[in-house]
């Protein structure tokens, strides 16, 4: 996820963490641990990604590619993160630390922001389609929930709508929420959201406000907010599902002697009907393999076309109904596998990419063929062996079962 997602995410969940622990006795130190758990649970909402400073240990693109979403997103690595954000809490805010000495309420709160805001960022990258691997060095397979978009306008509007009316004054608080509002028109008018979206987004953010004006229950609202955005996964996991299956059953009928290894399911933003994909199939009797991109409508009587500013122009072929595609890439299994046994440097970019295509002396993952600054997992392969193989992370080959024999 962004990080603005990650943020108001953290703020809304320390928000409720406060209001759920009892007061402190003395105004000021209910205060001060107001904005402590804020803070806190925001920062450790981002945290993990300061590993964006490890991407210059590697030449561009293996230095992002294996070291952003790297050791600062696993379960293990994020003890000692915690334990330094304790710490720089502690030394560098007085008030907090006399305040943590006293009261075994705020060490509570401190310790479940803490926790909440790691787990919370590592849960919310492991749900969209880049994956993470948060079981390493136990287990270094990557993980793909392929169940939101990367700029989650759902998440914004169910916690930024109670942040901004907590905010004590009242002009701040008009200028947050139409900033809010006009943040998803443009975004619906640039059409990267659809009109029935925006009208449902609209509708969430007026009951949440209604339950925290009317009943001026701030932590009735953030409950109610943390509720509707596992409502909205649990949503988006079913359609997901529904339209991995429907895309598999398509394609094996287009090309019964290929086999299916997996489809990399992006969602449209606040549209559970509407989802992009890429597919790759193995052909081992033929000694190729096959990357499909597409769109699916899981109601394509009912919602024929998905927005557009997210749709991919080359996607017009029907193959089924709700589903489209665009023109195949199609490549050797034999020289994916040579390169991945004798280029160290593709061997290190395999680690990465889920949907591997090499024309010649370039390699790119057609998970972001369609990003709009163009892709940024393209390896020149003939450039790159120019430098020496660097230390390359062990994360698992996310097709392992593409290449086999070749990783022995």
């Amino acid at each position: 996820m962004d990080n603005l997602t990650h943020t108001f995410v953290g703020l809304g969940v320390g928000e409720l963490v406060q209001r759920t622990l009892p007061a402190e006795p003395v105004e000021a130190r209910q205060t001060t641990r107001h904005r402590l758990l804020l803070t806190a649970c925001a920062a450790a909402s981002n945290f993990p990604d300061l590993d964006l400073f490890l991407t210059h240990l590697l030449p561009a693109p293996l230095g992002y590619l294996l070291h952003h979403r790297g050791h600062t997103h696993t379960l293990l690595y994020a003890i000692p993160q915690a334990l330094l954000l304790l710490a720089m809490l502690w030394l560098l805010w007085p008030n907090a630390r006399r305040l943590l000495r006293e009261s075994r309420h705020a060490r509570l709160g401190l310790g479940l922001a803490i926790v909440a805001g790691f787990c919370l960022h590592m849960s919310m990258d492991m749900m969209n389609s880049y994956g993470i691997h948060p079981l390493y060095p136990f287990d270094p397979r990557w993980f793909y929930g392929d169940l939101v978009f990367i700029v989650e306008p759902v998440f914004w509007v169910a916690f930024g709508v109670p942040l901004a009316l907590a905010i004590p004054r009242r002009g701040l608080r008009i200028v947050a929420l139409a900033a809010l509002g006009l943040f998803l028109v443009g975004a619906t008018w640039r059409g990267y959201l659809g009109w029935a979206s925006l009208a449902g987004l609209l509708a969430i953010g007026a009951a949440i406000a209604a339950l925290r004006i009317t009943r001026m229950q701030s932590r009735r609202a953030l409950a109610l907010s943390a509720a509707l955005c596992v409502a909205f996964v649990a949503v988006q996991s079913a359609a997901s599902s529904a339209g991995r299956e429907r895309i598999e059953t398509a394609l094996h009928a287009l090309d019964p002697q290929s086999r299916v290894l997996d489809v990399a399911m992006t969602a449209f933003p606040a549209q559970p009907l509407c989802w992009a994909f890429v597919a790759i199939e193995e052909n081992e009797g033929a000694g190729n393999y096959r990357i499909r991109r597409g769109l699916l409508s899981l109601a394509p009587d009912a919602l024929p076309h998905c927005p557009a500013g997210l749709s991919d122009p080359a996607a017009n072929v029907a193959a089924a109904p709700g589903i489209v595609l665009a023109p195949a890439w199609q490549g050797s299994l034999p020289t994916l596998r040579q390169l991945a046994a004798t280029d160290c440097h593709v061997n290190a970019w395999l680690r990465f990419a889920r949907m591997p295509a090499v024309d010649g002396d370039v390699a790119s993952d057609l998970r972001f063929s369609g990003t709009p600054r163009g892709n940024f997992t393209t390896l020149d392969i003939a450039d790159a062996a120019r430098a020496p193989c660097g230390d390359v992370p062990q994360w698992g080959y996310p097709r392992a079962d593409l290449l086999g024999r070749a990783l022995r």
